[in-house]
């Protein structure tokens, strides 16, 4: 009798030990052969089966966030290559179509001063290109000496601003900075910071809607300082803040405005160094940027 009843008790545990083991068995080998969609049946499991069952899901939906960050990645690889093909190429054909111009016509053909002309801007296209190339290989790469020190951020901003006053206003652009209420002192690599800065504020007199307003804010959290940059696009921005801060993307896709594409790597790849974050944030034509970057802490 007691062997009977063990057996009446034991057999149907068996056989559930059996399916659930089987189920596992059947997922992982799904996931092994690379089907990243599989999801084991956790109803059909108990105990410590649910929980390999619940384990074996995530690793399938870790593998497939892993492909596909890896295929972006190789996306991105392909269109930073193609674009900066043609973005090298551009001024080099320039330069070279001009100089034979200028070896037909000889330096004395009244177009030889315009050839002359073009040729200095298209070598200083050229030269930007390559200095922006060098810098955002090191600043992605983390091949910058980093220096930090106590900066106020509201001193080096206005700075900045004063910098670009002229060119902001030939393009009719009225900032309005709206100063820190507490002290922002952070600690910082001033140049670095400048040059985020000079990136943030390039890209405005390039691309913002002329005949609007910049406004330029600053605020003390407590933890962190945060910065932010706002202005109105002159282009459609038909694209998402985290594609244009990838190298060689403009927001307009057109290819055809000036810069490289590179100033919004750099300036990520730089506030990144100091231990800071920059995000873009598009609403329409409302284009954002705001920098966070812990505060220092007076002991």
């Amino acid at each position: 009798l007691a062997w009977c009843v063990e057996k009446l008790i034991f057999t149907p545990l068996l056989a559930l030990v059996l399916i659930n083991m089987k189920n596992l068995k059947k997922g992982a080998e799904e996931i092994a052969d690379g089907n990243l969609q599989y999801q084991v049946k956790l109803p059909d499991l108990v105990g410590d089966f649910r929980r390999h069952g619940e384990t074996l899901n995530r690793i399938g939906d870790g593998m497939q966030v892993a492909l596909e960050q890896k295929m972006q990645s190789e996306r991105l690889k392909t269109e930073l290559i193609t674009n900066v093909s043609h973005d090298i190429k551009t001024p080099l054909t320039s330069i070279i179509n001009y100089v034979d111009l200028l070896k037909k016509e000889g330096m004395d053909s009244p177009n030889a001063a315009q050839y002359l002309d073009v040729l200095e801007r298209q070598s200083a296209r050229l030269k930007k290109l390559t200095e922006d190339l060098v810098e955002a290989s090191k600043a992605s790469s983390g091949a910058i000496n980093v220096v930090k020190a106590p900066t106020n951020v509201q001193v080096l901003l206005e700075q900045t601003v004063g910098e670009f006053e002229e060119r902001l206003s030939a393009k009719e652009i009225q900032v309005v900075l709206s100063p820190c209420e507490e002290q922002c002192v952070i600690l910082a690599d001033g140049r670095l910071l400048w040059r985020v800065f000079d990136n943030l504020m390039s890209n405005i007199c390039k691309y913002a809607l002329p005949g609007t307003r910049v406004y330029l804010s600053m605020e003390n959290t407590g933890s962190a300082i945060r910065i932010t940059f706002k202005n109105i696009s002159a282009y459609p921005l038909n694209i998402s803040g985290e594609e244009l801060m990838e190298r060689f993307v403009r927001g307009d896709r057109s290819r055809n405005t000036e810069g490289s594409g590179l100033g919004l790597s750099i300036a990520r790849s730089l506030t990144e160094l100091q231990g800071g974050v920059l995000e873009i944030q598009i609403d329409g034509d409302l284009f954002k940027s705001v920098i966070t970057i812990p505060a220092l802490t007076q002991e």
